[in-house]
């Protein structure tokens, strides 16, 4: 099973403060130590939510809101882990060090798999489901 691991943003994230080298040090370490077991799939820093936008859906209308965003709607990095269990990705978390040097707060939201979307996804939407991800290996590897 996979988790998005998203670590919720603060006032110094959300100002731009940039991570101290030692705390880069230790999250190095610790995203090494999640790769070499085989549980990092991904993972990233994010720009504070100035730098962003939303596109809100409303039927056939589309509107377009820019940040900043309230505190608590932000996150300000995510990993992509893939793991046995909820369980395996808490004992991990445990192990991470703060990734905002202050009070910070982690989530741990499970991915969907293709098999837990039932009957409604039908062998040919499972096999264009496999044929993009495949798609996108193939580009990560070219660049």
């Amino acid at each position: 099973m996979r988790f998005m691991v998203m670590i919720k943003a603060n006032n110094d994230t959300e100002n731009g403060v940039m991570p101290d080298e030692k705390l880069l040090a230790d999250m190095g370490k610790f995203n090494e130590e999640l790769v070499k077991a085989g549980i990092m799939q991904a993972g990233e820093g994010l720009h504070p939510s100035s730098k962003a936008a939303r596109v809100r859906f409303d039927g056939a209308k589309r509107s377009v809101e820019h940040g900043p965003f309230p505190m608590k709607e932000v996150y300000c990095g995510f990993w992509i882990w893939k793991v046995k269990s909820l369980d395996e990705a808490i004992e991990w978390l445990k192990k991470c060090p703060n990734p905002t040097g202050a009070e910070a707060e982690i989530e741990l939201r499970q991915v969907f798999e293709a098999e837990e979307f039932g009957a409604e996804f039908t062998p040919e939407l499972r096999e264009q489901e496999e044929r993009l991800r495949a798609q996108i290996e193939k580009q990560q590897k070219a660049s």
